[in-house]
Protein backbone atom coordinates (compact mmCIF):
# COMPACT_ATOMS: atom_id res chain seq x y z
CA UNK A 1 0.00 0.00 0.00
CA UNK A 2 2.95 2.59 0.94
CA UNK A 3 4.40 1.36 -1.80
CA UNK A 4 1.88 2.22 -4.29
CA UNK A 5 0.96 5.79 -2.58
CA UNK A 6 4.87 6.47 -3.36
CA UNK A 7 4.33 4.95 -6.98
CA UNK A 8 1.62 7.17 -7.63
CA UNK A 9 3.40 10.17 -6.03
CA UNK A 10 6.20 9.73 -8.07
CA UNK A 11 3.91 9.53 -11.25
CA UNK A 12 2.69 12.86 -10.42
CA UNK A 13 5.95 14.57 -9.95
CA UNK A 14 7.31 13.54 -12.82
CA UNK A 15 3.73 14.58 -14.70
CA UNK A 16 4.01 17.88 -13.07
CA UNK A 17 7.49 18.33 -14.38
CA UNK A 18 6.99 17.25 -17.81
CA UNK A 19 4.18 19.74 -18.00
CA UNK A 20 6.37 22.69 -17.25
CA UNK A 21 9.82 21.68 -18.25
CA UNK A 22 8.31 20.44 -22.43
CA UNK A 23 6.91 23.78 -22.70
CA UNK A 24 10.08 26.25 -21.45
CA UNK A 25 12.01 23.93 -23.66
CA UNK A 26 9.80 24.52 -26.75
CA UNK A 27 10.50 28.17 -26.14
CA UNK A 28 14.17 27.74 -25.53
CA UNK A 29 14.52 25.75 -29.54
CA UNK A 30 11.79 27.33 -31.86
CA UNK A 31 11.64 25.10 -35.19
CA UNK A 32 12.42 27.31 -37.82
CA UNK A 33 11.85 24.17 -40.84
CA UNK A 34 12.13 26.85 -44.11
CA UNK A 35 15.16 27.10 -46.26
CA UNK A 36 18.48 27.25 -44.50
CA UNK A 37 16.90 26.33 -41.08
CA UNK A 38 17.03 29.27 -38.93
CA UNK A 39 20.19 29.31 -38.99
CA UNK A 40 23.65 31.17 -40.89
CA UNK A 41 24.87 29.17 -43.26
CA UNK A 42 27.38 29.78 -46.33
CA UNK A 43 30.09 31.76 -47.25
CA UNK A 44 31.08 35.60 -48.54
CA UNK A 45 34.27 35.90 -50.11
CA UNK A 46 37.17 37.37 -48.37
CA UNK A 47 34.21 39.20 -45.96
CA UNK A 48 32.86 35.59 -44.62
CA UNK A 49 34.04 36.71 -40.98
CA UNK A 50 33.40 40.20 -41.46
CA UNK A 51 30.08 41.12 -40.32
CA UNK A 52 27.81 42.78 -42.91
CA UNK A 53 26.64 46.57 -42.24
CA UNK A 54 23.25 47.01 -40.52
CA UNK A 55 20.50 48.34 -42.67
CA UNK A 56 16.68 50.09 -42.03
CA UNK A 57 16.19 46.50 -42.87
CA UNK A 58 18.51 44.34 -40.76
CA UNK A 59 19.50 47.09 -37.91
CA UNK A 60 21.10 44.64 -36.03
CA UNK A 61 24.34 42.75 -36.56
CA UNK A 62 24.27 39.16 -38.72
CA UNK A 63 25.01 36.41 -36.60
CA UNK A 64 28.78 34.69 -37.22
CA UNK A 65 28.42 31.71 -39.36
CA UNK A 66 27.23 28.28 -38.20
CA UNK A 67 28.06 26.54 -41.39
CA UNK A 68 31.11 27.30 -43.73
CA UNK A 69 33.73 26.20 -45.58
CA UNK A 70 35.72 29.32 -45.70
CA UNK A 71 38.99 29.67 -43.63
CA UNK A 72 39.41 32.45 -41.10
CA UNK A 73 42.26 35.32 -41.69
CA UNK A 74 43.13 34.48 -37.82
CA UNK A 75 42.74 31.67 -35.20
CA UNK A 76 39.69 31.93 -33.06
CA UNK A 77 37.27 33.99 -35.68
CA UNK A 78 35.52 31.07 -37.40
CA UNK A 79 33.13 28.25 -36.38
CA UNK A 80 33.37 24.63 -37.23
CA UNK A 81 30.69 23.51 -39.61
CA UNK A 82 27.67 22.30 -37.48
CA UNK A 83 28.26 24.83 -34.51
CA UNK A 84 30.14 25.28 -31.45
CA UNK A 85 29.20 25.83 -27.53
CA UNK A 86 27.38 28.89 -28.47
CA UNK A 87 26.62 28.06 -31.63
CA UNK A 88 24.39 25.57 -32.06
CA UNK A 89 20.99 26.90 -31.88
CA UNK A 90 19.51 25.75 -28.31
CA UNK A 91 21.65 22.86 -28.12
CA UNK A 92 23.06 24.33 -24.64
CA UNK A 93 20.21 25.75 -23.32
CA UNK A 94 18.30 22.35 -24.21
CA UNK A 95 20.85 20.27 -22.58
CA UNK A 96 20.76 22.52 -19.13
CA UNK A 97 16.93 21.80 -19.12
CA UNK A 98 17.46 18.62 -19.62
CA UNK A 99 20.13 18.23 -16.92
CA UNK A 100 18.03 19.98 -14.22
CA UNK A 101 14.98 17.49 -14.95
CA UNK A 102 17.17 14.13 -15.54
CA UNK A 103 18.78 15.16 -11.71
CA UNK A 104 15.84 15.53 -10.44
CA UNK A 105 14.27 12.56 -11.57
CA UNK A 106 17.14 10.52 -10.35
CA UNK A 107 16.85 11.57 -7.04
CA UNK A 108 13.51 10.49 -6.93
CA UNK A 109 14.07 7.10 -7.88
CA UNK A 110 17.20 7.02 -5.40
CA UNK A 111 15.11 7.80 -2.50
CA UNK A 112 16.56 11.35 -2.26
CA UNK A 113 13.61 13.23 -2.59
CA UNK A 114 12.26 14.73 -6.35
CA UNK A 115 14.92 17.53 -5.68
CA UNK A 116 17.14 16.68 -2.92
CA UNK A 117 15.42 16.90 0.33
CA UNK A 118 13.96 20.22 -0.93
CA UNK A 119 10.58 18.59 -0.64
CA UNK A 120 7.08 19.24 -1.89
CA UNK A 121 5.61 21.44 -4.10
CA UNK A 122 7.41 24.49 -3.37
CA UNK A 123 10.65 22.70 -4.76
CA UNK A 124 9.49 22.28 -8.01
CA UNK A 125 8.74 25.83 -8.31
CA UNK A 126 12.63 26.52 -6.95
CA UNK A 127 13.68 24.19 -9.85
CA UNK A 128 11.65 26.10 -12.61
CA UNK A 129 13.12 29.62 -10.65
CA UNK A 130 16.83 28.19 -10.88
CA UNK A 131 15.78 26.97 -14.36
CA UNK A 132 14.90 30.29 -15.17
CA UNK A 133 17.61 32.15 -13.67
CA UNK A 134 20.02 30.15 -15.05
CA UNK A 135 18.74 30.50 -18.88
CA UNK A 136 18.83 34.46 -18.36
CA UNK A 137 22.44 34.21 -17.38
CA UNK A 138 23.02 32.15 -20.50
CA UNK A 139 21.03 34.37 -23.11
CA UNK A 140 23.18 37.34 -21.67
CA UNK A 141 26.59 35.19 -21.99
CA UNK A 142 25.28 34.55 -25.61
CA UNK A 143 24.43 38.03 -26.70
CA UNK A 144 27.91 39.39 -25.05
CA UNK A 145 29.61 36.89 -27.07
CA UNK A 146 28.07 37.33 -30.55
CA UNK A 147 28.84 41.13 -29.80
CA UNK A 148 32.03 40.62 -29.32
CA UNK A 149 32.54 38.48 -32.48
CA UNK A 150 31.04 41.10 -34.84
CA UNK A 151 33.40 43.63 -33.18
CA UNK A 152 36.03 41.34 -33.47
CA UNK A 153 35.41 40.32 -37.45
CA UNK A 154 34.17 44.30 -38.67
CA UNK A 155 37.40 44.77 -37.56
CA UNK A 156 39.06 42.15 -39.01
CA UNK A 157 37.46 42.59 -42.50
CA UNK A 158 38.24 46.02 -42.34
CA UNK A 159 40.08 47.63 -45.41
CA UNK A 160 39.11 44.67 -47.35
CA UNK A 161 37.53 45.67 -50.79
CA UNK A 162 35.56 49.08 -50.61
CA UNK A 163 33.66 50.87 -48.11
CA UNK A 164 29.98 50.01 -48.22
CA UNK A 165 27.03 51.36 -50.23
CA UNK A 166 24.53 53.30 -48.72
CA UNK A 167 20.69 53.28 -49.80
CA UNK A 168 17.13 53.85 -48.97
CA UNK A 169 14.56 51.36 -47.80
CA UNK A 170 11.00 51.27 -48.26
CA UNK A 171 8.59 48.67 -49.68
CA UNK A 172 10.50 46.06 -51.42
CA UNK A 173 14.30 47.16 -52.02
CA UNK A 174 16.05 50.34 -51.65
CA UNK A 175 17.18 52.50 -54.79
CA UNK A 176 20.92 53.48 -54.74
CA UNK A 177 22.73 56.28 -53.86
CA UNK A 178 25.36 56.21 -57.09
CA UNK A 179 28.09 55.77 -54.19
CA UNK A 180 28.22 52.08 -54.48
CA UNK A 181 31.65 50.30 -55.37
CA UNK A 182 29.95 47.81 -57.46
CA UNK A 183 26.76 49.33 -59.04
CA UNK A 184 23.47 47.65 -58.63
CA UNK A 185 21.20 47.97 -60.86
CA UNK A 186 17.44 47.46 -60.73
CA UNK A 187 17.65 44.23 -62.47
CA UNK A 188 19.88 43.29 -60.19
CA UNK A 189 17.30 43.83 -57.12
CA UNK A 190 14.32 42.05 -59.36
CA UNK A 191 16.87 38.87 -59.60
CA UNK A 192 16.94 38.84 -55.77
CA UNK A 193 13.08 38.96 -55.20
CA UNK A 194 13.04 36.45 -57.73
CA UNK A 195 15.92 34.20 -56.24
CA UNK A 196 13.60 34.51 -52.66
CA UNK A 197 10.53 32.81 -54.12
CA UNK A 198 12.60 30.40 -56.46
CA UNK A 199 14.73 28.76 -53.75
CA UNK A 200 12.15 28.49 -51.92
CA UNK A 201 10.01 26.93 -54.21
CA UNK A 202 12.86 24.15 -54.96
CA UNK A 203 13.32 24.11 -51.52
CA UNK A 204 9.77 23.15 -50.80
CA UNK A 205 9.86 20.55 -53.66
CA UNK A 206 13.03 19.10 -52.55
CA UNK A 207 14.67 19.77 -56.39
CA UNK A 208 18.00 19.39 -55.60
CA UNK A 209 18.91 19.64 -59.53
CA UNK A 210 16.50 23.31 -59.26
CA UNK A 211 18.33 24.17 -56.46
CA UNK A 212 21.99 23.57 -57.88
CA UNK A 213 21.23 26.52 -60.94
CA UNK A 214 19.82 28.95 -57.85
CA UNK A 215 22.80 28.69 -55.13
CA UNK A 216 26.17 27.95 -54.94
CA UNK A 217 27.62 24.19 -54.96
CA UNK A 218 28.32 24.71 -50.92
CA UNK A 219 24.74 25.93 -50.01
CA UNK A 220 23.33 23.12 -51.80
CA UNK A 221 25.69 20.74 -49.93
CA UNK A 222 23.49 22.42 -46.84
CA UNK A 223 20.56 22.03 -48.32
CA UNK A 224 20.83 18.48 -49.24
CA UNK A 225 21.87 17.74 -45.72
CA UNK A 226 19.07 19.52 -44.41
CA UNK A 227 16.56 17.54 -46.57
CA UNK A 228 17.98 14.04 -45.33
CA UNK A 229 17.37 14.84 -42.11
CA UNK A 230 14.06 15.60 -43.22
CA UNK A 231 13.71 12.64 -44.71
CA UNK A 232 14.87 11.04 -41.83
CA UNK A 233 12.43 12.05 -39.70
CA UNK A 234 9.70 10.98 -42.33
CA UNK A 235 8.45 14.57 -42.87
CA UNK A 236 8.94 17.33 -45.61
CA UNK A 237 8.52 21.19 -45.31
CA UNK A 238 6.33 23.10 -47.68
CA UNK A 239 7.02 26.69 -47.89
CA UNK A 240 4.55 28.46 -50.27
CA UNK A 241 2.88 32.60 -50.40
CA UNK A 242 6.52 34.36 -49.82
CA UNK A 243 6.40 37.66 -50.12
CA UNK A 244 9.37 40.59 -50.02
CA UNK A 245 8.26 42.74 -47.40
CA UNK A 246 11.02 45.28 -47.52
CA UNK A 247 14.62 44.80 -48.57
CA UNK A 248 17.69 46.92 -48.90
CA UNK A 249 21.29 46.04 -49.62
CA UNK A 250 23.89 45.74 -46.95
CA UNK A 251 27.27 46.25 -48.81
CA UNK A 252 28.15 44.92 -52.93
CA UNK A 253 31.85 44.48 -53.94
CA UNK A 254 33.97 42.87 -56.24
CA UNK A 255 36.66 40.23 -55.57
CA UNK A 256 38.75 39.67 -59.17
CA UNK A 257 35.61 38.46 -61.82
CA UNK A 258 33.41 38.03 -59.09
CA UNK A 259 30.56 39.85 -57.66
CA UNK A 260 29.11 39.70 -54.26
CA UNK A 261 25.91 41.80 -52.70
CA UNK A 262 24.85 40.97 -48.75
CA UNK A 263 21.15 41.84 -49.00
CA UNK A 264 19.01 42.33 -46.03
CA UNK A 265 15.15 41.07 -46.43
CA UNK A 266 12.44 40.84 -44.21
CA UNK A 267 9.64 38.51 -46.03
CA UNK A 268 6.37 36.20 -44.90
CA UNK A 269 5.79 33.40 -45.46
CA UNK A 270 3.66 30.57 -44.67
CA UNK A 271 5.70 27.48 -43.15
CA UNK A 272 4.47 24.21 -42.67
CA UNK A 273 6.48 20.62 -41.84
CA UNK A 274 4.05 18.01 -43.08
CA UNK A 275 4.39 14.14 -41.79
CA UNK A 276 5.26 12.73 -45.16
CA UNK A 277 2.96 10.15 -45.11
CA UNK A 278 -0.39 10.96 -43.73
CA UNK A 279 0.02 14.80 -44.88
CA UNK A 280 -0.81 15.81 -41.16
CA UNK A 281 0.54 19.08 -39.54
CA UNK A 282 3.27 18.41 -37.57
CA UNK A 283 5.19 22.19 -36.89
CA UNK A 284 3.59 25.59 -38.22
CA UNK A 285 0.41 26.32 -39.54
CA UNK A 286 -1.08 27.90 -42.71
CA UNK A 287 -0.67 31.41 -41.16
CA UNK A 288 2.14 33.40 -42.53
CA UNK A 289 4.97 34.34 -40.43
CA UNK A 290 8.10 36.78 -40.47
CA UNK A 291 11.67 36.79 -40.97
CA UNK A 292 14.53 38.94 -41.41
CA UNK A 293 18.11 37.52 -42.81
CA UNK A 294 20.55 38.75 -44.76
CA UNK A 295 21.02 37.21 -47.95
CA UNK A 296 24.79 37.40 -49.86
CA UNK A 297 24.19 36.55 -53.72
CA UNK A 298 27.63 35.93 -55.99
CA UNK A 299 27.76 36.44 -59.14
CA UNK A 300 30.54 35.60 -61.33
CA UNK A 301 31.70 37.66 -64.48
CA UNK A 302 29.18 37.56 -67.57
CA UNK A 303 26.55 34.91 -65.15
CA UNK A 304 23.82 35.18 -63.33
CA UNK A 305 22.94 35.44 -59.61
CA UNK A 306 23.30 32.92 -57.05
CA UNK A 307 22.71 32.56 -53.68
CA UNK A 308 26.04 32.20 -51.79
CA UNK A 309 24.74 32.27 -47.84
CA UNK A 310 21.83 32.90 -45.38
CA UNK A 311 22.64 35.13 -42.11
CA UNK A 312 20.44 35.33 -39.06
CA UNK A 313 19.87 38.50 -37.35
Amino acid sequence: MKFTQRARGAVRAIAVVLSLALPLMSAIAPADARVGGGISSGSRGARTFSAPPSTSTAPGTALPFNRTLAQPGSSGMGTAAGGGFFNRPGGMLRGLAAGFLGAGLFGMLFGGGMFGGLGGLSSIFGLILQVGLIIMVVRLAMAWWQRRQGTASAYAGAGVGPAPASFRSGSGFGLGSGSAPLEILPADYQAFERLLGEIQAAWSNEDLARLYTLATPEMVSYLSKDLEQNRARNTINKTSDVRLLQGDLAEAWREGDTDYASVAMRFSLVDKTLDRGTGRLVEGSDQPTEATEVWTFVRPRGAGWELSAIQQT
